[in-house]
């Protein structure tokens, strides 16, 4: 048989004779390997001419040269493989024997005090953790009393009372003295476990019978039906405001097309806001379903207002492949960036349905669960039917239409700083949901973009694509950190000292333990003011470095010089920044910062973070344990009427003027100064008077000094 015709007689010989088989090697003289051997050192990537050179000088083929090369650069690789193994191997050696002698030391350690073994400092913690296991079982019985009390028509008195728990955690006495800024003789702060961004009173697990789920199925659908018509409706749901041309929901006109059993209308204490605004953002239908279908993703997207947000349970996954029928049922923990307005909580459903190509609704309802608790929130808060209606537009665009609707019962008063801003409805409507979105949505299209238009290298340090996004995660966990530090979430006790201005300053301590932030005991403080200087002027203030030295009590007067730009979206304001100061020790330690505004109002964050983590990042690398403890301002609209402007009749939208729809919201600004210290890199550590003095010192010479430059009366 022949096998290609030609000389496939040739291949079959070849292969039944192992002598021709046999591969003939070709050994070079000594001055042949000489001689390579010197070029290799020289240059061991010989370009072609090189290689031609050295053929016709030592008589070979230019294709044996080329290989000659090749073999000895992977066999120069091994070498120096192996010697690296060596090294580690030898290090690994070193570590493993420390690691033993180290557990050896501590199995052997006794207290100083006593001479007895060491106290668990973990005791403290299981005792917390038994306390809210205790408090969630009595909310339980609450809740099954509650069901059962609608059945027998009376109350459960047979049920012994459970006493509801105090969690005072760590009392961190002062004792009695008369320091500067504090008032009263002493006072306690508690100290919780974890990182500021650690909520104790963890959302309350219902279990849910298929009646439950029924009736929720009923809600949803309910609920869908009226935000649609809210959505799509003017005259006579929505008439326009004569003050600030905003949609005001006309109540006699919504009482009428949708009315409720139950109303609580007539109960003085409660409060109604309702809003509704649209915009186009740079996001695609689909992916805005998808990131508001995933609880962590929503976090993510509207991280200046969303505490906290957790799926308890999905009732519905919806159809294949898609998220139209979807329900699930969600707890979210919504805040004002201030330590002064607490946050709102809510139990809701959560329904998606596309209703035709590329248009997508998605409604929340409250579902209310019995709480009757020490974690209760400050305010009672009812979602009624609210949420959006997202159409694709060309290019990836969508516009969103947004639905706000909530009732409010205050068991506490609102504090007077903030009063204007909440009642008007602006702290939580839809004008600023809405302009958090279209920023977010601009922040993620730049986390997207690969190419170099969206940074500035101003110092040689800018980094590859993977390197812009690893800076702008780490920069956003920042954000995150700092929005987490000042909320009034259950997870802060917040104490008020006397001094600096007539809102005091607040403080609170917590364990950190969060791999990216500093461990040990850290100590928050917080103040706000108001200033007669409008929002966008107070956020370049803050935003232009060559100003910072006037505000910056840390800088000691020195200036800074912006060395790496990142743009974050349209407004040239959005963005990060590393800073440098200079006439400084520290020429090790940089300033991370990033500058967010919109509509809503403004921020500015920022925290020393030292060259060789910075270089983590600009590299690409994961910035996860980049230990952060930033430090900042919010800067908002105070929302007082006697300053709003109006009478254009112009909606709020997303794609509005950030300076116009700033003025347009109040001629005022209300500025939180935020700051965190590392009190002591001991968990264990007791916090001293000399901390607090330190960090209301340094809130209060920065407000002075923020009003001094933008001459605003000291008082």
């Amino acid at each position: 048989m022949e096998y290609g015709g030609g000389d496939g007689g040739d291949h079959h010989d070849a292969f039944f004779d192992p002598q021709r088989r046999k591969k003939r090697y070709h050994r070079h003289t000594a001055h042949q390997i000489q001689k390579l051997e010197a070029m290799f050192k020289e240059c061991p990537h010989p370009d072609e001419k090189q290689r031609l050179q050295l053929s016709r000088e030592l008589g070979l083929a230019p294709r044996q040269i080329k290989f000659w090369f090749q073999n000895r650069r992977t066999q120069m690789k091994a070498q120096h493989e192996r010697a690296d193994n060596c090294a580690l191997r030898a290090e690994n050696d070193k570590i493993r024997c420390e690691n033993i002698a180290i557990r050896e030391a501590l199995r052997n350690v006794i207290c100083p005090s006593c001479g007895g073994p060491p106290v668990n400092e973990d005791s403290y913690f299981d005792e917390q953790k038994l306390r809210m296991e205790n408090a969630q079982l009595k909310e339980e019985l609450d809740r099954i009393s509650s069901i059962a009390a609608k059945y027998i028509g009376r109350p459960i008195s047979q049920l012994p009372p459970v006493q509801p728990i105090n969690i005072s955690s760590l009392d961190l006495s002062m004792g009695s003295f008369g320091g500067q800024g504090i008032g009263g003789p002493s006072f306690d702060l508690d100290l919780l476990p974890g990182s500021s961004s650690a909520v104790p009173s963890l959302p309350f697990q219902p279990c849910l019978s298929d009646m439950d789920k029924s009736l929720m199925t009923d809600i949803a659908a309910r609920a869908m039906e009226e935000l649609l018509r809210l959505v799509q409706t003017n005259e006579p749901l929505w008439m326009k405001s004569a003050t600030d041309g905003r949609d005001a929901l006309d109540f006699e006109s919504y009482e009428r097309i949708f009315p409720r059993a139950n109303s609580n209308l007539k109960n003085p204490h409660l409060r109604i806001e309702a809003s509704r605004d649209s915009g186009v953002v740079i996001m695609n239908g689909l992916s805005l379903v998808d990131m508001f279908m995933d609880s962590n993703k929503w976090v993510e997207l509207f991280p200046t207002i969303v505490l906290v947000a957790k799926t308890l349970e999905v009732i519905s996954s919806g159809m294949l492949g898609s998220h139209s029928g979807s329900l699930q049922l969600m707890y979210k923990e919504l805040q004002v960036l201030s330590s002064l307005v607490p946050t709102r909580e809510f139990y809701f459903l959560r329904y998606c349905q596309q209703i035709e190509q590329g248009l997508w609704a998605i409604v929340d309802v409250s579902y209310d669960f019995p709480r009757g608790n020490q974690f209760a929130s400050e305010s009672r808060c009812h979602r009624l039917p609210s949420g959006c209606l997202i159409q694709d537009m060309p290019n990836g665009y969508s516009k969103v239409t947004w639905v706000e609707h909530v009732e409010i019962e205050d068991k506490n008063p609102t504090h007077r700083l903030y009063r204007d801003l909440i009642h008007s409805g602006l702290a939580f409507g839809a004008e600023r949901w809405l302009a958090i979105l279209c920023r977010m949505c601009e922040r993620f299209a730049c986390l997207m973009v690969t190419s170099s238009s969206t940074t500035r290298d101003l110092g040689g340090v800018i980094p590859s694509p993977d390197g812009k996004r690893s800076m702008m995660k780490l920069a956003q966990r920042m954000v995150n950190n700092f929005c987490a530090s000042i909320s009034t979430s259950n997870g802060h006790r917040w104490t008020t000292l006397s001094g600096t201005n007539e809102v005091g300053v607040r403080v609170t301590v917590h364990k950190s333990t969060d791999p990216g932030q500093p461990n040990g005991v850290v100590l928050s403080a917080a103040t706000t003011i108001w200033l007669p200087i409008s929002p966008q002027n107070v956020f370049n203030f803050f935003k232009d470095e060559r100003t910072r030295a006037q505000w910056d009590v840390l800088s000691n007067g020195n200036a800074v010089q912006e060395v790496a730009h990142i743009a974050n979206g349209s407004h040239p304001g959005n963005c990060i920044s590393v800073l440098r100061a200079f006439n400084t020790s520290q020429n090790n330690m940089l300033i991370l910062q990033e500058s967010c505004v919109d509509s809503s109002g403004a921020l500015v964050v920022y925290c020393p973070v030292d060259l060789p983590a910075i270089n983590i990042a600009m590299s690409g690398e994961d910035p996860s344990y980049i230990p952060l403890l930033p430090s900042g301002f919010t800067i908002s609209p105070d929302g007082r009427p006697d300053h709003m402007q109006g009478g254009d009749g112009a909606s709020t939208s997303a794609s509005s003027s950030t300076h116009g729809s700033m003025a347009r919201l109040g001629s005022g600004s209300l500025i939180t100064v935020a700051f965190q210290i590392l009190v002591s890199s001991l968990p264990s550590a007791k916090l001293n008077l000399e901390s607090v003095t330190t960090v209301n010192n340094l809130i209060g010479t920065t407000v002075q000094q923020i009003k001094a430059a933008l001459n605003c009366p000291s008082s």
